[in-house]
């Protein structure tokens, strides 16, 4: 296990809601105690940030079935190079995750290759189908954190109902993916007048509240523990609010980049900035971050999505969605911060603390006896992104070439160093 002493750092603490000058002193992997003001000996952080580290949940793994895309040791480095301490993975694999077997090939892999810890979803039905219900309570038994079909969204309600009311009885978190599956289908960009001037086929924002008005109700009739993947419309806002206020067990996220960027950022159709759900509309952007700002949303992810170069250069309407994040979602978020839009312990609130608490994870805390899951990183430290430098075997991210602010100097899973970062 893993004694350490870390001194002069900024402590960013979410879970009080403040940062000091402080140390920290880890003892068998664990924070044993921490305290405020100077203290000699141990490694000097030299006044740099000292957080949690990210738990980041819905981040796409290739195996088993698509190795090539990203790997459980190319998706570690990729995560301890980006702070991330704790992966929450989605079933949605080539071979889905639905079964005792798989699960436990999945967190074996995870063990033996990844630099950090690795938390698996299930797939809420076999095969992803929409028709057969998973073996639920064995796939808990076997280690899944929550059950989700992805973008796979079951279409018959009373399947979906079944299901609902079968995970509940279990206590069972079910994640949900919020776009009305015959609305959104073929759909590349938010529909109004920049899909129509670009001939780009669209989906109304009101698929999204349509698919969350549908899970509300169904959670409302079973009393689930239920998570909307991705928030990213101004029109969904409501029935979030509406259902939160009348005593719901329901959370949701939002990705970084629909955080950060709009349907503005596909510009001259690079395919990098195809999402799904599809980059929104810069007034829906502004509305997740008031919303993140006022508690509505929960939680903050990258929805790391690896796609080969084959699969993205095409055109636009009929290139993969989605965009690697596990490396970006930190200065990312930091430039909220710089914005004035997140304090730093709100960040890491969303970012650690609340992805921990809601998929019952341990992490997330700056606070004795917890998990020394820790990132130090210099939030003024600026770079120019390159993608080919990524950890990540698929390159897809849309802030290739963006000058960018904060890098991890250091990141910690269980007090011991998984990374460090060179001439730091």
């Amino acid at each position: 296990m893993i004694n350490a002493l870390l001194t002069n750092a900024r402590l960013i603490d979410p879970e009080a809601g403040e940062e000091r000058l402080g140390w920290l002193r880890i003892e068998e992997g664990r924070i044993a105690e921490l305290g405020e003001g100077p203290r000699h000996g141990g490694r000097d952080c030299q006044g740099h940030c000292l957080a949690p580290g990210i738990v980041d949940v819905g981040v796409k793994i290739g195996e088993p079935g698509e190795r090539h895309k990203e790997s459980f040791r190319t998706a570690g480095l990729a995560a301890a190079a980006g702070g991330v301490t704790t992966m929450i993975t989605r079933p949605d694999t080539t071979t889905p995750i639905d079964t005792p077997e798989i699960l436990e090939f999945v967190q074996r892999r995870g063990q033996e290759q990844c630099a950090v810890r690795i938390r698996p979803m299930a797939a809420l039905t076999k095969g992803r189908g929409g028709q057969e219900m998973s073996e639920i309570g064995f796939l808990m038994d076997a280690g899944a954190v929550a059950f989700s079909d992805g973008d796979q969204v079951i279409q018959d309600n009373r399947i979906a109902l079944r299901c609902m009311s079968y995970a509940q009885g279990l206590g069972a978190l079910v994640l949900g993916h919020i776009q009305d599956p015959t609305l959104s289908q073929g759909a590349a960009a938010t529909s109004g007048s920049f899909a129509a001037l670009r001939g780009l086929p669209g989906v109304s924002p009101m698929a999204e509240r349509l698919g969350l008005e549908r899970d509300l109700t169904l959670g409302e009739m079973t009393g689930l523990r239920y998570h909307a993947d991705q928030i990213t419309c101004a029109k969904t806002l409501p029935a979030l609010k509406r259902a939160k206020e009348t005593g719901l067990d329901v959370t949701a996220g939002v990705s970084i980049h629909h955080l950060t960027l709009s349907e503005e950022d596909i510009g001259d159709f690079r395919t990098f900035f195809k999402l799904k759900p599809p980059l929104r509309a810069e007034t829906d952007r502004l509305a997740m971050l008031a919303a993140l700002a006022d508690g509505t949303i929960d939680i903050i992810c990258s929805m790391h999505t690896p796609q080969d170069e084959e699969e993205k250069r095409r055109p636009f309407a009929e290139a993969a969605s989605g965009a690697v994040g596990l490396e970006t979602l930190l200065p990312a978020g930091l430039g909220l911060v710089r914005a004035g839009a997140l304090s730093l312990p709100k960040l890491f609130a969303a970012m650690s603390l609340k992805p921990a608490q809601r998929f019952s994870v341990e992490g997330g805390r700056l606070s004795p006896g917890h998990p020394a899951d820790l990132v130090l990183f210099d939030p003024d430290a600026a770079f120019l992104l390159d993608r080919f430098a990524l950890q990540s075997k698929s390159k897809n991210t849309p802030f290739d070439q963006a000058e960018m602010q904060g890098q991890v100097i250091a990141t910690f899973v269980g007090g011991k160093s998984v990374y460090e970062r060179a001439n730091a």
